[in-house]
């Protein structure tokens, strides 16, 4: 029996098992950080860490405030700039990149722009950044986001961030790189996929205490869901000793 945890830290540990040793992964602070910092302290410490703003395998003392942070270039590999971290994306060196966003559509596309018309907009949100490079040029894109109709919903409303546009070979045909594109997204409710033929978002496991119908209700489009769903393993006590005591000590991300 796994020590009690709050959704955010089964999300961070889901997140942080699906980095591998020896990979590179380009965050942003917040979850996706710590996710990254906990797969590094327990079974990847090879894993390469390298934040928009140009920090290149930094030595991560404490969890960041920001993709500027001073902390993010401390003893870093390398020290750049945003241009050649982006560089560094179109030339296929980073494996994975963590985004999030506020809505997100069947085939991976994803929306931190605006809700409503973009010239008067019901809602407007801080927009790309690096994000729509990220999930360009980078192999794989994992998203971590709360899992409901107003974020999963049949057609974002804003493209910021390309998935696999209106499905298979439009990301292609746009001129995006090959193999590349949505991967996993981690959920308070589940872990989700995409079909490796209509390019649409599939069910891969339920948290537990998690049915599929309540998957289902807090989704906007029909999902892809095979005739077997897998449990995602309950977080490690180890994982949430190291996560509390050595990634987010002061839970910032996890909560109180």
């Amino acid at each position: 029996m796994s020590a009690p945890y709050n959704m955010m830290e089964m999300m961070i540990c889901a997140a942080a098992r699906l980095l591998e040793d020896g990979r590179t992964v380009a965050v942003g602070t917040g979850a996706p950080c710590a996710a990254a910092m906990l797969a590094q302290k327990t079974h990847a410490p090879n894993l390469m860490i390298a934040f928009e703003a140009g920090g290149l395998a930094p030595r991560l003392s404490r969890m960041p405030i920001s993709v500027g942070d001073s902390c993010t270039f401390y003893q870093a590999d390398c020290a750049a700039s945003m241009a050649e971290m982006m560089t560094t994306c179109a030339r296929g060196m980073i494996d994975y990149a963590f985004l999030g966003g506020a809505q997100i559509d069947q085939y991976g596309n994803l929306n931190s722009t605006s809700v409503g018309d973009y010239n008067k907009p019901k809602v407007r949100f801080p927009g790309s950044g690096g994000a729509n490079d990220f999930a360009s040029l980078c192999w794989r894109t994992m998203i971590m986001t709360v899992h409901n109709r107003s974020r999963f919903v049949e057609k974002v409303e804003f493209l910021t961030s390309p998935g696999y546009l209106g499905g298979p070979g439009e990301r292609e045909e746009a001129g995006l790189p090959p193999n590349t594109g949505p991967y996993k997204i981690i959920t308070d409710l589940a872990i989700l996929g995409y079909g490796e033929k209509s390019r649409r978002m599939r069910l891969e496991s339920l948290h537990p205490g998690v049915s599929v119908d309540k998957v289902r209700e807090n989704t906007g489009f029909a999902l892809e869901i095979p005739e077997k769903v897998a449990l995602t393993p309950e977080p490690t006590a180890e994982a949430l000793r190291v996560l509390r005591e050595q990634v987010d000590p002061q839970r910032l991300v996890i909560g109180k």
